[in-house]
């Protein structure tokens, strides 16, 4: 008898494939739209980008046909190429001072500030209230030849009125500057997340062993920090590459970097073939690293857990 009630609870195939295909439908039903947005939103314009850089696609009038001398430009080293590694090492400078900055805010607050760490996170994240816009134009008035730095000069007769400090503003110095401002506070969160989920007993376990607080730190906070530290330094890195309107306003001509000529190519130039080289070649970069970051933080996961 309990052998046929068994058999009489199970559910009959036809039952199960009912709901696996009922199960199917729900599950395409929630991918469909999402997909078909990146389709239409990303995927179609990306191959458009890809088919005008080598000329089989065009909006204006004439004949298409394939070719790939605009590429040949660009990797012979022109002046565009040269820009593209000007930007790669404003963004690693970027990304490391901004990472060595909010180390020791997030350390702090992880580890330190036990009652008021939220509160203090709440703190830090106050300036994305703010519009990026605004936060920049307030940099402008800081750094300008009558900002406040300037006027600081002036009135203490380290620098004459008609001798600013002139690489303070529209230089690469000004870009940068402003760049570690805005990405400081969004970079601390990665690396408090890290290091509020690290166990503590480590660190007791390393002062039980002898270990001095530097050597702790050296040996048990840092390295499993890293993955927090390497993920904070991806958020930086790769969307400051492609930056565009932080040079537009602080940059002047000194401090251009790779989004400005994107934007030039297709704006003032009216090139759009050039133009969709150095997009498509900003994308292919963009998803190399993002590759290479990923393969690498899995890495630190498997060896770390």
């Amino acid at each position: 008898m309990a052998v046929e009630a068994q058999e009489v609870a199970k559910p009959t195939p036809a039952k199960g494939v009912m709901r696996r295909s009922h199960s199917g439908l729900a599950t395409t039903g929630l991918l469909a739209p999402p997909t078909l947005w990146l389709a239409i939103f990303f995927l179609v314009p990306v191959v458009l980008i890809l088919l005008y850089s080598v000329n089989l696609f065009s909006l204006y009038p004439g004949g298409q046909y394939f070719t790939l001398d605009a590429w040949k430009d660009f990797l012979d080293g022109g002046p565009f190429l040269q820009l593209f590694w000007k930007s790669i090492w404003m963004s690693l400078a970027v990304s490391v001072i901004a990472v060595v900055a909010a180390y020791p805010i997030a350390y702090y607050l992880a580890l330190v500030a036990s009652k008021r760490k939220y509160v203090l996170l709440l703190l830090i994240l106050a300036p994305f209230l703010v519009s990026y816009f605004l936060r920049l134009l307030a940099w402008k008035v800081i750094l300008g030849d009558q900002g406040v730095i300037n006027s600081f000069l002036y009135w203490t007769g380290l620098r004459a009125e008609d001798d600013p400090v002139t690489w303070l503003l529209y230089s690469k110095f000004a870009v940068v500057l402003t760049l570690i401002y805005v990405y400081v506070p969004f970079v601390a969160l990665p690396i408090f997340a890290s290091l509020e989920s690290m166990d503590r007993r480590l660190l007791e376990a390393a002062a039980d062993l002898g270990a001095s607080r530097w050597q702790a730190f050296r040996k048990v906070t840092l390295p499993l920090s890293l993955p927090g530290v390497i993920a904070a330094f991806i958020f930086v890195f790769i969307p400051t590459i492609g930056e565009y309107f932080t040079p537009l306003l602080v940059g002047g001509v000194n401090g251009t970097m790779f989004g400005n000529a994107i934007a030039d190519q297709f704006g003032q130039s009216l090139n759009w073939l050039n133009g969709s080289v150095l997009s498509f070649f900003l994308l292919l970069v963009v998803a190399l690293l993002m590759g290479v970051f990923a393969r690498y933080l899995t890495i630190r996961r498997v060896a770390t857990g």
